[in-house]
């Protein structure tokens, strides 16, 4: 008998390959409900995707959604410094427990197991997708409205497992005002197309900086191709962030959550749209 060579890895859940057999996806634990789950990623590393991750939690816990962030970019894990969380995560026998921000954000990190948070992280990709998956069904998340998974850059092993082994309802590609823009938004596009992943939308991380006395918008990295980006793969545009030093001061505090979320009302009511998968 022949042995099959499909690579199911890389196939969505529409593959004719895949169709009669189990699904990837894991199960929540018991006593555990996630409404709504929501992936920020993004084609390369440094555009600022954990920030979005943090304002759009941060946005629907202020409208009172019970909201939780769960930090999947293992070996770069940033969520729980930027809400000031600093105690280590505990559990009981049905499972880990996430703390909670002062705005009521649940989260689950790495960081939050880790006896001191600057350990690196030095394992290999089946054990961080493993970890990825324990985060999903092993945390009792309760009754959650919103949850947005921070993935780790790029489309590797952490990634994919995110794709296949999460009930991801869509994702939001974040990205920056570079050149290279359109290039690494279509990989993100194409990975999501081939796993069957709805696309939100995009946003446009250090779109512009407000010069303070004049406030004349500046783009210091030149100007913004978001537009015809979003356009050439049928996308819409759901805001653009400026480059503000007082974010940095903000999220290195641990005080996210008093940054302004307005530029992303557009992103908070997409979100708010989307359709549940079954």
């Amino acid at each position: 008998m022949s042995e099959c060579t499909h690579d199911c890895s890389s196939c969505g859940s529409d593959c004719a390959e895949r169709k009669g057999s189990q699904s990837f996806i894991e199960k929540l634990g018991e006593g555990s409900s996630v409404k709504k789950v929501i992936g920020v990623v993004s084609g390369k590393g440094g555009v600022g995707k954990s920030l979005v991750t943090g304002l759009l939690a941060s946005a629907f816990a202020a409208k009172g959604a019970k909201t939780a962030i769960l930090d999947a970019d293992i070996t770069g894990p940033s969520v729980p410094k930027m809400f000031g969380i600093t105690d280590r995560a505990t559990g009981t026998e049905k499972g880990l427990i996430p703390l909670r921000s002062k705005g009521g954000v649940e989260m689950m990190s790495i960081n939050l197991l880790l006896e001191n948070p600057t350990d690196p992280v030095i394992w290999r990709g089946p054990v961080i997708a493993g970890v990825v998956k324990q985060f999903w069904s092993e945390v009792i998340w309760d009754n959650i409205d919103y949850m947005f998974v921070d993935m780790p850059p790029g489309t590797g092993d952490v990634p994919l497992t995110v794709f296949q082994s999460i009930p991801l309802d869509g994702i939001i590609i974040v990205t920056s005002p570079q050149e290279l823009v359109s290039m690494i938004v279509g990989k993100a596009v194409g990975m999501a197309n081939m796993m069957n992943i709805p696309i939100v939308g995009i946003i446009e991380n250090m779109s512009y900086a407000v010069c303070p006395d004049c406030q004349k918008k500046l783009m210091i990295y030149g100007e913004s191709h978001i537009e015809e980006t979003a356009a050439e793969y049928g996308l819409d545009v759901l805001g653009r962030l400026p480059v503000d030093p007082s974010f940095a001061a903000k999220c290195d505090s641990g005080r996210v959550e008093d940054i302004d979320t307005s530029p992303l009302n557009d992103a908070v009511k997409a979100v708010e749209a989307v359709t549940v998968r079954k």
